[in-house]
């Protein structure tokens, strides 16, 4: 089988064009040449804008850098009579519990975990302004009318190309952008003997996954015809909450001071966390493991390599 991986170079591609190749795929990856790797697939450069005018090859076509129906649309009109479907990263921001947690979605709390069958955002804005800038600072891809609820409207949406969604969690491991666990290693590696947290922000638990065992996620959903037509979330079994984080970087730093929970209101300024840490984003995964079998590949191994 012929795969195609769009933004192969970035933090999860290399690991997904890696283990296709290992289960014996043919791969090429397309992507803008800001990033040359020694990868086992054939490297194709180019912009995504132009992907309809060179007449690319492939049965299957991941694309790991979506980000608005735009982007969407001009996929399907590339491969629409040459792939046989197309997969697609989305993320956990799609569900109406992301609006809760920022502020954008009125209402009562989400109950957890998330399902696929989960209701989604009802407002456009996925992340507030500030955290929208930053984002764009780190992946070049992500544009002003990013959201991932048209993206994946338009991925199953079409009667001749079928289209398969990944919901992916919270990833961590070597080369995260977001670098997720500075803020603890910071204190740690400054000789800190008390970590503060703010009480609510110390409990709230969100879907996390190792980056690897994403990859592997990708690639088993890629391969998998019954997948045609599916939604699947990505997430780790059980969900952690930021305090237990915390605790499991500490150990594998072998740090030995306290972590002190601290009420909203006596939190210092620069450490209170914005947005509703009652709402919390656990997501559930039972039917990418029921249908498709999927297992972490590196079940223990993440926490350890996380910052390797």
């Amino acid at each position: 089988m012929k795969t195609l991986v769009i933004g192969g170079t970035g933090f999860i591609g290399p690991h997904l064009v890696r283990e296709l190749s290992r289960m014996g795929h043919s791969v090429s990856v397309f992507h803008r040449g800001s990033t040359q790797l020694d990868l086992p697939a054939e490297q194709i450069l180019g912009n995504r804008r132009d992907l309809a005018t060179l007449h690319l090859k492939a049965d299957i076509v991941i694309d790991l850098i979506l980000g608005s129906a735009t982007q969407a649309n001009s996929v399907m009109r590339a491969f629409r009579g040459i792939a046989q479907r197309i997969v697609a990263a989305s993320s956990i921001d799609v569900y109406r519990a992301c609006g809760v947690l920022h502020g954008s979605e009125e209402g009562p709390l989400e109950p957890v975990p998330l399902t696929e069958d989960s209701p989604l955002r009802t407002k456009s804005q996925t992340y507030p302004p500030a955290q929208m800038d930053l984002l764009r600072k780190l992946f070049g891809w992500i544009e002003d009318d990013y959201d991932k609820i048209p993206v994946e409207r338009v991925i199953l949406g079409d009667p001749e190309l079928p289209g398969t969604v990944l919901r992916l969690p919270m990833i961590y491991g070597p080369g995260d952008y977001l670098h997720r666990f500075h803020a603890v290693l910071r204190r740690i590696d400054d000789g800190r003997r008390v970590i503060l947290f703010e009480e609510g922000w110390a409990k709230w638990r969100s879907p996390r996954g190792y980056v690897e065992n994403v990859a592997a996620a990708l690639a088993l959903a890629s391969v998998s015809e019954q997948a045609a037509g599916r939604i699947y979330n990505v997430a780790e079994q059980p969900a952690f909450s930021e305090l237990e984080w915390a605790s499991k970087i500490a150990t594998a730093c072998n740090w030995n001071g306290v972590f002190l929970t601290l009420p909203k209101e006596r939190m210092p300024a620069h450490l209170a966390q914005p947005g509703n840490g009652a709402q919390h984003w656990e997501a559930d995964s039972t039917r990418i493991r029921d249908e498709l079998g999927y297992r972490e590949p590196s079940p223990t191994r993440g926490i350890d390599s996380a910052y390797d």
